[in-house]
Order: structure tokens, then C-alpha cells, then sequence
């Protein structure tokens, strides 16, 4: 009985927890970080703030948290993308699927780029961007490593790693301007026609 009751709990609290970070990214989004205030989250989300301080310590928690959230999500597309060719990596199909999941929605930008700008001027915030950044630039090279002596990639970008690299750049540029200009389709077609002459020559 007990154990019953602590797994309804646990699923409110995560519950709980889901809305105000999906809360917390519309309201962020909107204003930017600096200019929300806990009682906007609340009160978008719906819950006290009793409910907010039981999930974060603050502002800060919840932001890393978003951040996390969303960082992890790409990872795991752009990996998940990356491996649908099996050992021989088909590059013109891999670097569609990269595109199309890179590219998300540019509120989700607007939350990035505020986080960069955070992390600029705290380096303890620098070293959790950096940490989810290497992760995101490990899943494209565990999956380039993957293809090597199947599929030749130009050697001026030296090893797979240096390919990731290249890669996580190529979309910061991309996505810079699709903040700029709103233009979706054209970052998405720019962004493939560089991953293209990034990993071809």
C-alpha cells in the first residue's frame, strides 16, 4: 500500500515537474532569461509556488534543467538520425535526417542563445554548456568513427571528432541567422547544403 502511494506521489511530482519546465520554456521564450520572474512560471504552469521551490531551488536549477532536457532530446535525434544507414553511412540521406532534426523550432533558439549568454559570464553555467555541447558533438562522431573504412570523408577535417566539430559549428551559424531573418526553410536548406560540402569535399 505504501509503495502504491509513493508511486502516485512520484508520478504527480513528475508530473508537476514536466508542466513547469514546458511552462518555463514558453514563458522564457517569450521574455528571455533575466526578465522572468518565478510567479510568471507558476502562474503559466498553473501551480503554486510551493509546487516551483519543491522541484527547483530557483531560477537557475530550472533553467539548467530546460536546457538539459532539450540538449539531451537532440543528442539523442541527431544520434538516432545518424544511425539508420547501418555500417555504410549514405551521407547526402544522413545529412537530411541531421537537418531536419538540428533544426527545431526557434523558440527553442531563443532559449539557447539566452543560456549562452548566461553561461559567457558564470563558468560554472560555461562548464554545463560545454559538457552538453561535447555530448552532442560524441554522438555525430561515435557515428562518423562508425563509418570510417566505409565512407571517406575529406581530409581536411582530420579526424572524427574534428567532423563533429565542423558539424556543431555549421549549425551554430545556421541557426544565428535563422534568428535574425525567421526564415526556417532557407536555414534548413543552407544547413544542408554545408553538411554536404562539410562531409563530401
Amino acid at each position: 500500500m505504501a509503495d502504491t502511494r509513493t508511486g502516485r506521489v512520484t508520478a504527480r511530482r513528475l508530473r508537476t515537474r514536466a508542466q513547469l519546465l514546458d511552462a518555463a520554456f514558453t514563458v522564457l521564450a517569450a521574455k528571455g532569461f533575466g526578465h522572468v520572474s518565478i510567479e510568471e512560471i507558476c502562474e503559466a504552469a498553473g501551480y503554486t509556488r510551493g509546487a516551483f521551490y519543491s522541484n527547483f531551488a530557483g531560477l537557475d536549477e530550472l533553467f539548467f534543467a530546460l536546457y538539459a532536457q532539450r540538449a539531451d532530446l537532440i543528442a539523442e535525434q541527431v544520434a538516432g538520425a545518424l544511425a539508420a544507414d547501418g555500417p555504410d553511412l549514405d551521407v547526402a540521406a544522413a545529412v537530411d535526417r541531421v537537418s531536419e532534426v538540428l533544426l527545431l523550432d526557434r523558440d527553442w533558439l531563443l532559449v539557447k542563445t539566452d543560456f549562452l549568454v548566461h553561461a559567457a559570464r558564470d563558468p560554472r553555467v560555461a562548464h554545463t554548456l560545454l559538457d552538453h555541447r561535447a555530448r552532442l558533438r560524441r554522438a555525430v562522431a561515435d557515428r562518423l568513427e562508425r563509418a570510417r573504412g566505409h565512407t571517406t570523408f575529406p581530409a581536411v577535417l582530420g579526424d572524427a571528432e574534428g567532423a563533429a566539430h565542423a558539424v556543431v559549428a555549421a549549425y551554430d551559424g545556421v541557426t544565428t541567422q535563422l534568428l535574425l531573418d525567421r526564415d526556417v526553410e532557407g536555414a534548413r536548406a543552407w544547413l544542408k547544403h554545408l553538411l554536404t560540402a562539410l562531409l563530401t569535399g
